[in-house]
């Protein structure tokens, strides 16, 4: 409405226009002038809130966004310097107990040993004892022939130095002292 009574008093102050001079024309700049201003003033008044509403939301949500992301970065960050710090203490730990496991395997072998060599020593006092046996028994054995072999050679001697006719005799003579 407010348009329809501007173009009408222009077509008026037109009419009017063409009678008058130069000074109309100034009129008519300046008229034409603020038309245009007050079009674009509607204009932007009427496209540019919303446009920086919208904006400004984006904006909002960019850095509701980047807060987030902030706070799982510090929360991540710190997670990871808990670590850093705890790993020190594990790697203590990790270093203890395989020292206190190597000392145990240590020990163990030393055990096992110690029972593997008594074992070996007793297996080789059995034999020891089983090898002094048998020498015995060879031993008693070797003496036993020896014997046999030096009786049989006194038996020897004393016959080749006797007759059969001393031997007869000395027979006789203890038949008769028997008797």
């Amino acid at each position: 409405m407010t348009r329809v009574v501007l173009i009408l008093l222009l077509a008026a102050a037109g009419a009017k226009a063409q009678d008058r001079s130069e000074e109309s024309n100034d009129l008519w700049k300046w008229v034409n002038f603020g038309i245009l201003a007050v079009g674009l003033g509607y204009l932007v008044a009427k496209t540019l809130p919303p446009f920086f509403r919208s904006r400004t939301a984006e904006i909002q949500n960019g850095i509701t966004e980047a807060q987030k992301i902030k706070r799982e970065a510090e929360t991540r960050a710190s997670e990871v310097e808990a670590r850093l710090a705890s790993l020190s203490e594990e790697i203590d730990k990790f270093q203890l107990n395989a020292r206190t496991e190597m000392e145990q395997e240590g020990a163990r072998l030393r055990e096992e040993t110690s029972r593997h060599l008594q074992k070996l020593q007793q297996q080789a006092g059995q034999e020891i004892e089983t090898a002094g046996k048998l020498a015995r028994r060879e031993l008693k054995a070797y003496a036993a022939k020896v014997a046999l072999d030096l009786a049989e050679q006194r038996i020897r001697t004393r016959l080749d130095k006797s007759t059969d006719n001393g031997l007869v005799e000395e027979f006789v003579k203890n038949l008769g002292s028997r008797n």
